[in-house]
């Protein structure tokens, strides 16, 4: 589990296409042996598990991730290459602070960033909305973008917004993200268990 509360930017270093699957090489402030092997590790909002870790220089160190079809296939992880930067956050540990919302590192859709507006030092971000989506976005809720938690300013009929901190921006891949750039979305997991139990219910209901 993870919260939303990013703690490196990553660099793909390389990548290796094996058919089915495709390997990338990582570099991270991580130290090799802070992480264990097997390891959870979103990326932008993608959870990976680490297979190898290298430590390069005293302040870098290189994991490498296998990718898998359906990931590639579901995820902005189709478009990683050699210089992407990502989001990183370690899974969540007992004791962490809890300063996101739960996040499960399992991406519901690609969303497209319809525009961004910069206002001192912030910025406003309009984020595509799909019809499946919709049930699951609400003003003041939270929502997982890129394996950021955010909070969804204002709902509108085919977008939603966002407001970013100059901090988020500074921090996050987020700073160079502009409009028409994809991003990977989840929806927040209790909007996904209560749209559930609604729909259960009506249906015992047959409405």
């Amino acid at each position: 589990m993870f919260t939303g509360i990013i703690t490196d930017i990553g660099i793909i270093k390389n990548n290796v296409d094996k058919g089915d699957f495709v390997t990338y090489e990582i570099e991270t402030k991580y130290k090799a042996d802070s992480i264990l092997l097997g390891a959870s590790i979103a990326c932008s909002g993608v959870c990976l598990t680490a297979i190898k870790m290298q430590q390069v220089l005293d302040e870098k160190c290189l994991f490498t991730v296998d990718v898998s079809p359906e990931t590639i296939a579901k995820t902005t992880a189709k478009d990683w290459k050699v210089g992407t930067a990502l989001n990183l956050e370690r899974a969540m540990q007992a004791g962490d602070e809890f300063g996101g919302h739960m996040v499960s590192g399992h991406v519901d859709q690609i969303a497209k960033v319809i525009d961004r507006i910069d206002n001192d030092g912030g910025a406003l971000y309009k984020i595509e909305m799909a019809e499946n989506i919709k049930p699951f976005i609400a003003d003041k809720g939270s929502v997982c973008l890129d394996g950021t938690s955010l909070t969804v300013n204002k709902v509108c009929k085919d977008h939603f917004e966002i407001m970013l901190i100059p901090h988020t921006l500074e921090v996050t891949t987020w700073g160079k993200t502009q409009a028409g750039d994809l991003i990977n979305l989840e929806i927040d997991t209790f909007a996904r268990y209560v749209a559930r139990y609604v729909d259960t219910a009506l249906a015992a209901k047959g409405l």
